[in-house]
């Protein structure tokens, strides 16, 4: 399309709405524009670390295929296979550094990303050998359930003959008989479980008193759970505050006859948010360490491409059966300790980590405060992988090599992570809706906008209302991207429409 058949729509009144981009002619129409600020499309001016393939040694290579298969980015599949890990190790093995420093097999993993970005397939990659477990469990469960009615009914039949004995002898006024131990009613079996998607505390608190090693929280949307804290009663985000740490709890109620003892609060956590609702979720409340407990995950967008090799998941089914066969003897705690040149290692790291927190503020300094236990946490989950994948003994300890591996995944690839999540979701709203609507003009290649069609437009959810779309407007305009471009439909006096010229350079910059 030619300069001057382009000029001729923008003098088009009718013509006044979001235009696509149709390429510009290199011509005068970049005079009087101001070289646009590019770095308004990134909320965040931190760059996405690549995930350290190293650290997963042989199961690297499966974690790629994982994640081509589904077209995810690497790190969304290697994040749901550590933490899935981790819930299936759960309360069984603990880690300890030295004596009085122990952390539980607990991990969290939030991956952020656009609804575009596949964290959903690259959950499911993760989780997809968990399901089948589920449902064989299940399967038992039920065969269980039946064997306990039969038992359950016979009680009941026992119950009411020694009843009717005790009236016998009321009426004889003969001595009352004991009940006999084959009328007691058998409690029911709790269902185990290896994952729970959806639950309020109450009920988690339940499931997890019937399942001593603790078990997975899958959510697909982080936002729905963050949000749920306080619908269904009071104390719900203390009680996940708790679930994090793998302590003994009990719950009392009213409504319960006996407190519901916890042996194992332990619950991992995986699932995926949106950058907007992470923002929400992290501006929203006070800091009381939640968010800090998660090892976010923000990677770069990937181009898609056709897979070339399918995964092996039945690898990765193995994998995860062999964790979930590992041996808790009961009501025993068993420790797995550092190797010796692993605990110095760690105590030298430390010192290094307490000086980065004390140069932190905000979100990122709560988050890098609680590095040392994830550290740990992260050394154990990566032992066990390496043992369920290669066989052999089970280790007798947590060695270098998966406590470097741990404190490089954190010092290479969380930091930076934790730094590019809470630095962009911390930003005040009026840059945050600043940068979306630039990647909207970016991504539309928009000639013009409008300022009503803006806020009407389901695909910019965060600029729904006139103010936030003209803070975000004046914002652009002082990067110069925009400029008034207002016009009114026929020679009347109405009000003009609110349309806004786009900086033609911006397309050429995005786009060149």
């Amino acid at each position: 399309m030619s300069a001057a058949s382009m000029q001729s729509r923008f003098d088009d009144a009718e013509s006044f709405t979001s235009m696509p981009f149709e390429g510009y002619a290199t011509t005068g129409r970049t005079a009087g524009w101001s070289t646009p600020d590019m770095s308004v499309t990134r909320a965040s001016l931190s760059p996405a670390p690549l995930f350290p393939g190293d650290v997963l040694g042989d199961l690297m290579p499966l974690v790629r295929d994982l994640a081509a298969g589904k077209g995810a980015p690497v790190d969304y599949v290697a994040i749901g296979v550590l933490t899935v890990a981790a819930s299936l190790i759960g309360g069984k093995r603990w880690v300890s550094a030295w004596e009085g420093f122990d952390q539980p097999c607990i991990l969290w993993g939030g991956l952020v990303g656009d609804p575009s970005s596949n964290k959903s397939p690259g959950i499911d990659a993760a989780t997809l050998p968990l399901r089948a477990m589920e449902g064989e469990l299940a399967e038992q469960h039920r065969m269980v359930l039946m064997s306990h009615a039969t038992v359950a009914e016979r009680a009941k039949a026992e119950r009411k003959q020694w009843e009717d004995r005790v009236k016998q002898a009321t009426k004889d006024n003969a001595e009352t008989p004991d009940m006999p131990e084959e009328a007691e009613a058998p409690e029911a079996p709790q269902r185990p479980r290896l994952m729970v998607q959806d639950s309020t505390p109450e009920e988690m608190a339940s499931i997890l008193a019937g399942n001593v090693n603790g078990t997975l929280h899958l959510r697909d949307e982080l936002a729905g759970w963050l949000d749920s804290f306080e619908r269904y009663s009071p104390g719900g985000r203390a009680f996940w505050l708790e679930a994090y740490g793998g302590r003994h709890f009990v719950v009392d109620r009213k409504s319960q006859t006996k407190p519901l003892v916890v042996p194992f609060n332990g619950v991992s956590v995986l699932g995926g948010i949106q950058p907007d609702k992470l923002r929400d979720a992290l501006l929203g409340v006070s800091d009381d360490g939640l968010v800090a407990r998660f090892m976010w995950v923000w990677p770069e967008a990937i181009r898609f491409s056709r897979p070339r090799q399918i995964a092996d998941t039945a690898r990765l089914d193995r994998l995860y059966r062999r964790l979930q066969q590992v041996h808790r003897p009961a009501d025993e705690m068993v420790t797995i300790p550092l190797d010796a040149r692993a605990a110095d290692i760690f105590e030298e790291w430390i010192t290094d980590n307490d000086a980065d927190v004390r140069q932190a503020a905000g979100l990122y300094a709560s988050w890098a405060g609680k590095a040392r236990g994830l550290a740990l946490r992260l050394a154990l989950t990566l032992e066990y992988l390496t043992w369920a994948d290669t066989g052999g003994r089970e280790p007798s300890c947590v060695s270098v090599l998966s406590l470097t591996n741990a404190l490089t995944l954190i010092e290479d690839y969380l930091k930076p992570h934790a730094r590019r999540v809470f630095g962009d979701a911390a930003l005040p709203p009026v840059e945050k809706d600043a940068a979306a609507l630039s990647r909207f003009i970016v991504k539309e290649r928009l000639e013009r906008i409008n300022a009503r069609e803006v806020q009407r437009n389901p695909k910019l959810p965060s600029l729904g209302n006139k103010q936030d779309v003209e803070a975000a407007v004046e914002a652009l305009m002082e990067a110069g991207w925009l400029r008034e471009g207002f016009t009114r439909q026929g020679d009347g006096p109405g009000r003009p429409k609110k349309d806004y010229l786009v900086n033609p350079a911006v397309h050429g910059a995005a786009h060149g």
